[in-house]
């Protein structure tokens, strides 16, 4: 009898062991932490610390969303999409469906599914610096709601570049051109994930300043479930979190209270991972934490930290587990990931507050000047992306490096035979360099050529 019991017992704990929270939109101890780009890569030259698969950054429960970066073409050869993951899949080293510039990355299908068992939730991030992210008319955003529906989401394709795995929702990342008509869009993927049988997201990641150029129309306009707002490169970014007149957390909140037709929707602090993520707005992980504690405290809609990317966090001693550790509550989940030590940080931030937020906050509204790039200088500059077209002149980060394109360039890397770049050296300054999706829109094109099948 106690031969069976013992037995009993084990069964009972083995099934918890294996019970895995799933992702909880409501709480307010998220982090999303943005994969796809190889920000590290594109800032520094190891390539043994370059971005790995996915899978890898799914090992412990630091990490709770995961939107892949990026769709970065809307109409690409053939009609079709066309997505860009650096260093891990791109239509420059791998295979493209027939008639298509869209790589299959197939073989990621199991490192999303993986992190989906993990209890966390995979999304797929349209945009970037580099997108060519724009509709004609309402009919033709809502024709796209299902080409994404079908090649990402719930539905069925013979171009899934994820194969059978089944994406959790969409991100937007728009950072140039016009959102008009994006409503249609998003409003066709609510319908058609209102009759599927699990859980699909939307979220948005705009700029700071409020309201965002790009983003204010569509975010006005349709439901999102989170808001992950970038801190950083702006005026209002992380570094002047003490400053009111600058930080605005409150607009946003605001908006998501008064404006937002979700009234429910969660307000992320978007914040770079590493020094060498942004070009502004890096704070250590002490200050991030207390930020985020102090803002929790005051603004019911906080719902966690974004930060770009996974790669930056991973080589920054693990900086999302520092910032998860900080912000985690109890509740459902339980902690797994390793304690991490954060280094005190001299850097003064407001005290922490438990009271309301003040009735009357004047905020600034003129934008940090841009940077035109010089040998060596990388600030304001997009990585290289294997899938859009540059014209002489441009220029890009590849491998740490700063590189300008001689003459019209599509597909051929900085460095490669062709000889289509020329490089400028070494960037002089990691922590002014920023990599692709965290800027504003440079003069690359989508470039319309014929592609093959490889």
């Amino acid at each position: 009898m106690a031969f069976f019991l013992v037995i009993a017992v084990l069964s009972v704990l083995s099934l918890r062991a294996l019970h895995v929270a799933a992702f909880d939109n409501s709480r307010s101890d998220n982090l999303a932490v943005y994969w796809g780009q190889n920000s590290y890569g594109a800032t520094h030259s190891d390539t043994a610390n370059f971005q790995k698969t996915l899978s890898y950054y799914c090992q412990d429960d630091s990490i709770d969303a995961f939107p892949i970066a990026f769709l970065n073409v809307f109409f690409g050869a053939g009609g079709v999409p066309s997505i860009d993951l650096s260093n891990i899949c791109s239509s420059a080293n791998d295979p493209v469906f027939p008639g298509t510039n869209m790589p299959d990355c197939s073989f990621l299908a199991s490192d999303i599914e993986f992190c989906q068992s993990k209890g966390k939730i995979v999304t797929i991030s349209l945009g970037g610096a580099t997108g060519a992210a724009s509709f004609t008319s309402d009919a033709q955003a809502s024709a796209f709601g299902d080409t994404i529906w079908n090649t990402f989401l719930g539905g069925s394709s013979s171009v899934r570049p994820f194969g059978g795995a089944v994406l959790d929702g969409i991100d937007l990342d728009i950072e140039g051109g016009s959102t008009t008509y994006f409503a249609s869009f998003i409003n066709r993927i609510r319908t058609l994930a209102a009759g599927a049988n699990k859980q699909y997201y939307v979220t948005g990641a705009p700029q700071c300043p409020f309201p965002d150029a790009y983003m204010s129309t569509v975010l006005n306009a349709v439901a999102f479930d989170a808001v992950y707002v970038q801190f950083y490169n702006n005026y209002c970014g992380l570094t002047n979190a003490n400053n009111p007149n600058d930080w605005d957390f409150d607009l946003w909140d605001n908006w998501a209270k008064t404006q937002a037709v979700n009234k429910n929707v969660k307000i992320y602090i978007g914040a770079p991972a590493s020094s060498t993520a942004a070009g502004s707005g890096y704070v250590d992980a002490s200050t991030l934490a207390n930020i985020a504690l102090q803002t929790r405290s005051q603004y019911s809609s906080f719902g966690g930290v974004m930060l770009w990317d996974a790669s930056q966090a991973y080589e920054n001693n693990r900086y999302d587990a520092a910032i998860k550790n900080a912000i985690r509550e109890g509740g459902s989940s339980s902690p797994t990931s390793q304690p991490v030590t954060v280094p005190t940080s001299s850097q003064t931030i407001p005290a922490t507050s438990t009271t309301a937020n003040p009735t009357t906050t004047s905020h600034s509204t003129t934008a940090s000047p841009t940077t035109t790039a010089a040998a060596g200088n990388c600030a304001g500059v997009s990585a290289w992306v294997a899938n859009v077209a540059y014209n002489g002149g441009d220029t890009v980060i590849y491998n740490g490096h700063l590189w300008t394109a001689k003459w019209w360039s599509y597909g051929d890397v900085p460095g490669g035979s062709a000889g289509d770049w020329t490089d400028d050296g070494a960037c002089t300054s990691f922590a002014a360099a920023v990599p692709t999706a965290h800027v504003a829109a440079k003069s690359a094109k989508v470039a319309s050529v014929p592609t093959t099948a490889a």
